[in-house]
């Protein structure tokens, strides 16, 4: 990924985090999307040691911060003006930001609030669309990236609940299996212009976020036993798929869900 310019949404902790951290140690240059800096969760011993982009520019990589809401499209067209304006084009941008509100607040459909259910659609599911909408149409103006005449690489951080259901989870699971098959649409619309749309799928994976969900360790261990290949994942392990993903080697994918969950849909 040397030369690369890259945007990773949600990059203040968790996987958005990993990910970015991941691209620059791969020599990409990173801007850090996020509506804050700093995790609003309970910080894990590495993400109080610094924010990511700070971080970043001590290991000697390329970083800037840049206050996105993912929700407003003013807010998403300006994050890619400003790493136009910073680095001159976008090469790749992940769509991570998310959240999963019934991780904490488990709701059965019947029970399930339409406020929780519009506030999860607009951050998970509209969130994408519009990073998807002005990346592409940035990198349709831009000039090709090496010899495969490829223009940009989108990667939607989807999940295993998009692909599967889950009981109590109504709202997210709609909003990633939306993530999912979007993506794939996309990935037609943009297949002629030599941009790259693929989605993955996580596991559960430790992190500032996921052990809010995890609750005690009956609940934990139920999670592990899901897991079959090496139980529960870190936040790296999505981070690699996603170096692929926004690889030359890669040169033949697009439209692509790629779960990286130690077996867990492959029962």
């Amino acid at each position: 990924m040397s030369g690369r310019v890259a945007i990773v949404t949600g990059a203040a902790s968790g996987l958005g985090r990993a990910i970015a951290f991941r691209y620059s140690s791969e020599g990409a240059a990173v801007i850090c999307a996020d509506i804050r800096e700093t995790t609003k969760y309970g910080a894990s011993e590495e993400e109080t040691r610094g924010t990511t982009h700070d971080r970043i520019n001590e290991a000697g990589g390329h970083a800037v911060f840049v206050s996105t809401d993912v929700t407003n499209p003013v807010s998403v067209e300006n994050l890619v003006d400003r790493a136009v304006e910073g680095f001159r084009k976008v090469d790749v941008v992940v769509n991570n930001a998310g959240v999963a509100l019934e991780s904490t607040n488990p709701q059965p459909v019947w029970d399930m609030p339409l406020e929780m259910w519009e506030k999860e659609q607009m951050i998970n599911s509209t969130g994408v669309f519009l990073g998807t909408k002005y990346a592409a149409r940035q990198m349709m103006r831009q000039d090709v990236v090496g010899p495969n005449g490829d223009r940009g690489w989108i990667i939607n951080i989807a999940s295993i609940l998009g692909h599967v259901g889950t009981n109590n989870m109504t709202s997210y699971c709609a909003s990633k299996g939306a993530v999912i098959n979007f993506s794939r649409a996309a990935a037609l619309d943009c297949a002629e212009h030599g941009i790259h749309v693929n989605s993955v799928g996580p596991g559960y994976t430790t992190s500032s976020q996921t052990e809010l969900a995890f609750g005690d360790e009956k609940r934990r261990a139920q999670l592990q036993g899901k897991h079959p290949f090496r139980g529960l994942g870190q936040p790296d392990d999505i981070a690699r798929a996603c170096v692929f993903l926004a690889s030359d080697d890669a040169q033949w994918v697009s439209g692509v869900y790629l779960p990286v969950d130690g077996c867990y849909t492959a029962r």
